[in-house]
């Protein structure tokens, strides 16, 4: 067997992610190296008090505990590695490798066993799962309830956010609450952010638009807490990414935004950035709570103890000491309006997006932030609702799409220039650039397309108003050029411009029109033809003549109307109609022919025949009726 066994392509969960590495039993030690991090656990011979034998997702694994708490598992052995690692233990670390089943009934209703620094979650004595209480980033009660949040890994495919337990209240006389004590062994070993010590400063309710509210801001060294009426965040400051802060178009207001990842959580909502709102005129005294040494240490030089300003300085100067971050601020971008920035609209909220020296940034419902590297091009649309504003269409590498509507006719140029000035791709740069101050704002595919449609609806107006007075028009041209029809068409515009010189510098369109007007004539003439054929004397009808016969489903229908509402009690006319034809529809043509024969009878009078029929029969004799 030798003094060591070696196994390669052996994984370590970190996080849920799986690190493949090399392990390596010795008589001293046990020993495993990641190839990934290239870090290296090593557990020493006399500390190994349990080793367990499992199966698990990757093949089998071994489950090594020690006298000092600490848990180490790892993944991917062999069936055949069982017998092998069982004798190396017997023989050399005096631990018997023992095999033990995991429990696959599919319950949730067990038992929390706290082991060190795993809760392992067991029913009938058998694990279920187990929680590496390390990842554990945050822990919540509520009523009988406890959410555990976890640290998460930008290299897992598939991440476990959180987890919660329902603990059944307690039942016994100590008086403890179970649901606290669950907790508290969470946090006891727990990686959470704990707000020891006193707060560098605190800002006392300042308006939050999201997550939306009123929050007291803590500044710790190494963490930010937001405390809220509802919920609190302590958010690292490795967690934030930038910092912007932004003129409103006011200019009585401050957006200061902090982007994060991970972002923070309020229950199944995500916000990736925190939005404050300040007023210019609202001025704030602080004092740090450090001594002017420690400050001057820490921050050399950046903050001074005593600080005196407009609130949103204060803030973001507290903020770049701390994070360590520059603050991005608009460039040289002015709108039509002299703002930083363009009113539009994105989705279903409207907005403010700002256009910065490196990218766009769009607030605040929901925010958006998109630096101009990602950015694949830019399109400048027609507005959906009206032309008198446009569309601005961003797409990216990855194929996303953010349209920003409904943004002023007058912002174009401006904004044209700038995305001209960035170099940025224009997916419709040849239309727009000769359309820069013009009225119009279309698609590049519709630009020309629509010139003519406009074209055609002034035509379309010139030949509406020629119809009606085509007749008057075609008279005074019979009686001004009687006969001259076929003379050529350069004579006849010569005559029609010798008349008026405001008729011949209407455009193109209007002399189309006329070269339309001659082709008019004969359809004319078709016209009144047409309307003096029906002028023979139309013959009187005689008012005592027969009428025309009712058709076989009239005479069904009348034999059958009351049926149907007894059948159908409180229907109305129309669905008795409907009724009706349906009905009709499922009868065979044998059945038609004889409903009609069966039910129709005329009567014979002096001067009319009367069609009725055989449910409303006439009083008459019935000697005064036949059949057909």
């Amino acid at each position: 067997m030798g003094d060591t066994l070696e196994f390669n392509e052996i994984y370590q969960e970190v996080k849920g992610s799986w690190n493949d590495g090399r392990l390596r039993f010795s008589k001293q030690s046990v020993v495993y190296k990641s190839s990934k991090t290239g870090k290296v656990d090593s557990i020493p011979a006399p500390e190994l008090s349990v080793a367990q034998w499992r199966r698990v997702c990757l093949g089998h694994g071994i489950k090594l505990a020690t006298s000092t708490g600490h848990v180490y598992k790892y993944d991917g052995f062999k069936d055949t590695d069982f017998e092998k690692i069982s004798a190396f233990f017997k023989a050399n670390f005096k631990v018997e490798l023992t095999e033990k089943d995991m429990c696959v009934k599919g319950w949730n209703w067990g038992t929390a066993n706290f082991t060190g620094p795993l809760l392992s979650f067991e029913v009938s004595d058998n694990p279920v799962f187990e929680i590496p209480l390390a990842s554990v980033s945050q822990c919540a009660t509520a009523k009988n309830e406890v959410t555990v949040e976890f640290h998460q890994n930008d290299d897992a495919e598939v991440s476990l956010m959180e987890v919660r337990f329902y603990v059944p209240p307690n039942t016994g006389d100590d008086g403890s609450d179970p649901v606290e004590a669950f907790a508290q062994n969470i946090l006891s070993k727990a990686d959470v952010i704990q707000a020891t010590g006193d707060a560098v400063c605190i800002f006392k309710e300042l308006q939050c638009l999201t997550p939306r509210g009123r929050y007291d801001i803590r500044i710790y060294p190494t963490f930010l807490h937001l405390h809220g009426k509802t919920f609190d965040y302590k958010i690292p400051y490795t967690t934030v990414l930038r910092l912007f802060l932004l003129p409103h178009k006011d200019q009585r207001q401050m957006f200061f935004v902090i982007s994060l990842d991970p972002p923070i959580k309020q229950g199944q909502t995500r916000y990736h950035f925190l939005i404050l709102l300040f007023s210019k005129d609202e001025d704030i005294s602080l004092n740090l709570n450090m001594s002017e040494d420690e400050v001057e240490k820490r921050f050399e030089g950046k903050l001074s103890k005593n600080m005196s300003g407009p609130l949103y300085e204060i803030v973001s100067r507290v903020m770049k000491a701390l994070v360590n971050r520059k603050i991005t601020v608009p460039g040289n971008f002015q709108g039509h309006s002299g703002s930083q920035c363009i009113t539009c609209a994105y989705k279903a909220s409207s907005g403010l997006l700002y256009p910065l020296e490196r990218g766009f940034i769009y607030v605040h419902k929901p925010p958006v932030h998109l630096r101009f590297e990602e950015i694949s091009c830019v399109n400048f649309a027609r507005g959906t609702t009206t032309t008198r504003s446009f569309d601005f269409e961003i797409e990216t590498k990855q194929n996303n799409q953010y349209t920003f509507s409904n943004i002023e006719r007058e912002e174009y140029g401006k904004l044209f220039d700038f995305v001209n000035a960035k170099k940025l791709n224009i997916k419709n740069r040849g239309f727009k650039e000769g359309m820069k101050g013009a009225d119009g704002y279309s698609d590049s595919d519709e630009d020309q397309h629509d010139a003519y449609l406009e074209r055609m609806k002034q035509e379309g107006k010139i030949r509406e108003e020629g119809d009606g007075s085509d007749e008057s028009e075609g008279d005074s041209d019979e009686s001004f050029n009687p006969g001259e029809e076929e003379d050529e068409v350069a004579e006849e515009f010569d005559s029609n411009a010798s008349e008026s010189d405001s008729e011949a510098d209407d455009g193109d369109s209007e002399d189309e029109g006329k070269k339309k007007k001659p082709e008019k004539k004969p359809k004319k003439v078709v016209k009144e033809k047409k309307e003096r054929k029906p002028r023979k004397e139309k013959k009187v009808k005689d008012a005592g003549a027969p009428k025309r016969p009712m058709s076989a489903y009239m005479l069904w229908l009348n034999g059958n109307r009351e049926r149907i509402k007894k059948a159908n009690p409180g229907i109305s006319i129309t669905e008795i109609s409907k009724k009706a034809g349906e009905m009709w529809k499922q009868l065979g043509r044998d059945q038609k022919e004889l409903q009609s024969d069966s039910t129709t009878e005329y009567i014979y009078q002096p001067h009319a025949i009367c069609l009725w029929s055989g449910t409303e029969r006439h009083k008459r004799p019935r000697n005064n009726m036949r059949k057909p």
